[in-house]
C-alpha cells in the first residue's frame, strides 16, 4: 500500500529526493515516518511528518540536511536528502500511522503501513 522510490548511489556531498506514494489509504489521515536499516543494524526512525498540524521531527544524525514535505493533492511524501553522507547508506522505508506521539515517532513497531524499500548508497 505504500511504495517509496528514489535511491540510487550518489557521491558524498550529493542530493537525493526520496518519494512516497500510498495506494488503497489516503495518505492525508496518516502521519507518515521514514526510515533507514543499514546493513547489521536496526532500523531507524530518520524523519516523520505528522498529518494533523503537520509537525515535522528528525533524527539528530540528519537535522539540517534531510527535509520532509508533502505536496498539496497529500498524494505523496518526500524525504530531500542533502550533504548525503556515507553513514548516510541504507534501505530507507516510509511508513504511515493513523497517530503517534511526538516523542515516540522514530518507534518502527508504532506503525503500520510500510513501503517496500528503496536502496540509497553514498560512495566515492
Amino acid at each position: 500500500q505504500l511504495q517509496a522510490c528514489g535511491g540510487g548511489l550518489v557521491q558524498p556531498g550529493g542530493s537525493l529526493r526520496l518519494s512516497c506514494a500510498a495506494s488503497g489509504l489516503s495518505l492525508a489521515d496518516y502521519t507518515i515516518g521514514w526510515f533507514r536499516q543499514a546493513a547489521g543494524k536496526e532500523r531507524e526512525g530518520v524523519s516523520c511528518l505528522r498529518n494533523r498540524g503537520g509537525s515535522t521531527f528528525y533524527a539528530e544524525s540528519v537535522k539540517g540536511r534531510f527535509t520532509i514535505s508533502r505536496d498539496n493533492a497529500k498524494t505523496t511524501v518526500y524525504l530531500q536528502m542533502n550533504s548525503l553522507k556515507p553513514e548516510d547508506t541504507a534501505v530507507y522505508y516510509c511508513a504511515a500511522v493513523r497517530r503517534v506521539i511526538n516523542s515516540a515517532w522514530h518507534l518502527a513497531h508504532l506503525y503500520n503501513y510500510w513501503g517496500q524499500g528503496t536502496l540509497v548508497t553514498v560512495s566515492s
